[in-house]
């Protein structure tokens, strides 16, 4: 039930949108994912208790930090941070990394909890779709300390081929052994979504579910 509740709680957010847009990894989709359109402290609230349901639902093990990768990686660390002490009384560091390590005071490049050998490590971040930013920050953070990367957490799984011919998601198991979360996939919104209304609209016709199939044809592994 949760997973129908945020495919609709991001369309009212205005971070699941429709239309002509252009990805990270350069591809034309009909569809867009942006965290960095929740605009209010309700919505940031909200949204980690998503996060936090997911986790539970998904990781077996206790962690020792939520890392956000910067910038979006940022909020959806710490609110799920706050959910998790709030709603599951369970009570997790968090941290961030800087785009720039900092050269004066204490330096180094991450903000919040100081890694070190031994730590489990849970990122959470936004969407996937060629697995760029993990494989840039995956490497940085076990430079830190020698940590366990025990799973990443992100909103949507876009189920899109990575560097290969298998998903993102895949290619970032077979390369870090790391298991991702998706608190839905694309699937998941097409279902929800299709012929259905949100606020009196409806949000993904025949016309629109016609153009989002063929783009997953074209570059998902379904």
């Amino acid at each position: 039930m949760y997973k129908q509740e945020f495919i609709k709680f991001m369309v009212k957010s205005n971070v699941l949108t429709f239309g002509d847009f252009i990805t990270k990894s350069g591809r034309q989709t009909p569809y867009f994912i942006n965290t960095g359109n929740y605009q209010t402290g309700e919505q940031i609230a909200k949204l980690g208790t998503f996060y936090a349901k997911c986790i539970k639902e998904n990781i077996n093990q206790d962690v020792d930090a939520l890392f956000g990768p910067a910038y979006k990686g940022i909020p959806l660390a710490i609110t799920t941070a706050i959910s998790l002490a709030n709603e599951y009384n369970q009570n997790v560091n968090y941290c961030f990394n800087r785009k720039e390590e900092k050269d004066h005071g204490e330096g180094g490049s991450l903000v919040g909890y100081k890694l070190k050998d031994g730590d489990k490590i849970l990122i959470i971040e936004d969407v996937i779709t060629a697995g760029t930013e993990i494989r840039e920050c995956v490497p940085n953070l076990k430079k830190i300390a020698n940590i366990e990367i025990v799973g990443l957490v992100i909103s949507v799984d876009r189920m899109e081929k990575g560097v290969q011919d298998k998903t993102a998601i895949n290619e970032i198991y077979d390369k870090f052994g790391i298991k991702t979360c998706p608190i839905v996939t694309v699937k998941d919104i097409i279902e929800t979504l299709h012929n259905k209304e949100v606020d009196g609209k409806v949000i993904i016709n025949d016309e629109l579910k016609y153009k989002m199939e063929n783009y997953m044809n074209k570059y998902c592994v379904i």
